[in-house]
């Protein structure tokens, strides 16, 4: 009798032991389940993003967010371009973005910890755009302080504009603008229009200009180039999305696109 007892705490213990484990192989399951769910359902990306970018990337950032959204369908790139100053301002007034690409480290940096661990992603040198005509005969920077050569250039404000300066400065010419204008585009623009025989602008401008513009090179040893900065914003309200976007312009697809734009490696 003794050893039936002993045999069926035996079974019994085993039974409880298999139960036991099995029941936890059962919770693990879903548990581990939750977490892929959970996770994949945090990483998954949805609604939409402000960003604020300099002028000059008008063309490289309109082809990043339309491939970023067709890689992730359901989410929205709002792009926003103008001065990187201007936006600057803009943002550390409460301007509702998401995320900001200057066009100078200068109006990055102004912003405190307000954009989050700002990364230098390309770099852009000047070039002079003349009309085709070229009707100020203008072949080299020191054309642009003869005589009678209407130049326009961005605002000293703007990061073009200093760009501009530097390059006058590294050339030493003494050059008075006729036009200083809001930003890059609207530089380039008024080359277009012929009311200029000449602007400074970025070789990305020159070159989506195509052949409305004719591009006259600016030597290395006297051009000047700026640096590109890229962050998230602390107060972004789609974190998530703004991070992602930012990676993506990061990405070896993102170099691609701003690469065959023009932009340089910073």
């Amino acid at each position: 009798m003794k050893r039936v007892v002993l045999g069926l705490s035996a079974v019994l213990l085993l039974v409880a032991g298999c139960s036991s484990s099995g029941s936890g192989g059962k919770s693990s399951a879903p548990a581990s389940a939750a977490a892929s769910g959970s996770g994949s359902s945090s990483t998954a990306l949805s609604g939409s993003i402000t960003v604020y970018a300099a002028a000059s990337l008008t063309e490289a950032f309109g082809t990043l967010s339309k491939q970023f959204q067709a890689a992730h369908p359901g989410t929205t790139v709002k792009t926003t371009y103008g001065a990187s100053s201007d936006l600057s301002t803009q943002i550390s007034q409460g301007a509702p973005v998401d995320v900001f690409a200057s066009a100078s480290t200068k109006n990055m940096t102004s912003l405190g910890s307000a954009a989050q661990n700002p990364t230098n992603f390309v770099s852009n040198t000047l070039e002079i755009a003349v009309p085709p005509s070229n009707p100020g005969k203008v072949s080299s920077v020191n054309d642009l302080a003869k005589s009678g050569v209407k130049v326009a250039v961005c605002d000293p404000a703007v990061p073009c504009g200093v760009v501009a300066a530097k390059v006058f400065t590294n050339a030493k010419i003494k050059v008075n603008p006729v036009a200083r204008e809001k930003d890059v585009k609207s530089t380039l623009a008024i080359v277009q229009s012929g009311e200029v025989d000449a602007g400074l602008v970025y070789v990305t401008d020159v070159r989506a200009a195509g052949a409305k513009v004719k591009g006259v090179t600016i030597p290395s040893s006297v051009n000047a180039s700026t640096e590109y900065p890229i962050a998230t914003l602390k107060s972004a309200k789609n974190a998530a999305l703004a991070s992602a976007f930012v990676a993506y312009v990061l990405s070896a697809t993102g170099k691609k696109v701003l690469t065959a734009d023009g932009f340089s490696n910073p």
